[in-house]
């Protein structure tokens, strides 16, 4: 069987969903998955970043990490996706992304991908949870399994106990309130169970195949 080929698709204005999906990669290539990291556009103008130390210093911390595109979704196995609440849904940028995908959609190249997802608000009840919903209403009509951490492990709890998936509290200053190796521990094993559960369907497609010859 091949190597799972994963695509970690963020959208972080400051960093810290932009954390979140680098601790996602880390664990996926741990688990023996093909990793990319991807970031989805910007749709602030740059005048306005270059006026926030914070996303002006994010923006160059990651310049070089590729944009996404439909393709990258064609080519996964697996994603994982990260993105700030904005009134407790996604935010624009990650949805502008979303909407793109139609064409592939429409061709019926989303089906059984297998999906989870990640978010952060500026309180805990800032609406995580819905956003990660809302994200997953997307995935449902493009046809994909969502692989959802649930209360498969004991993290879960230590991270704040999200069963959708890991969700942080960000302070006024961008500092992650909850303990960052609690944290990491949950998106380590949300990533490496999406991975897990990509390799099931990849098994469940060659067998098939194999019974079809």
């Amino acid at each position: 069987m091949s190597k799972i080929k994963l695509a970690v698709i963020y959208y972080s204005a400051t960093g810290t969903n932009y954390q979140l999906a680098q601790w996602a990669a880390e664990s996926a290539e741990k688990a023996g998955a093909e990793v990319k990291l991807l970031k989805v556009q910007e749709l602030v103008p740059e005048d306005k970043i270059a006026a926030n130390p914070a996303m002006k210093a994010l923006a160059e911390k990651t310049k070089d990490i590729p944009v996404a595109t439909p393709d990258d979704i064609v080519e996964a196995d697996a994603i994982i996706f990260s993105s700030p609440t904005r009134y407790g849904n996604i935010a624009s940028q990650m949805k502008q992304f979303i909407d793109t995908t139609g064409g592939i959609w429409g061709k019926g190249l989303t089906v059984n991908k297998v999906v989870s997802a990640m978010s952060s608000a500026q309180n805990p009840h800032g609406g995580q949870e819905a956003t990660i919903l809302a994200l997953y209403t997307s995935m449902y009509h493009w046809g994909a399994i969502v692989a959802a951490p649930g209360y498969t492990d004991p993290v879960t709890f230590g991270a704040g106990g999200n069963p959708y998936g890991t969700s942080v509290s960000v302070d006024g200053d961008g500092k992650m309130i909850e303990e960052q190796d609690r944290i990491r521990d949950a998106v380590f094993h949300q990533a490496k169970r999406t991975v897990e559960v990509a390799g099931w369907v990849q098994a469940g497609k060659s067998k098939n195949a194999n019974n079809q010859n």
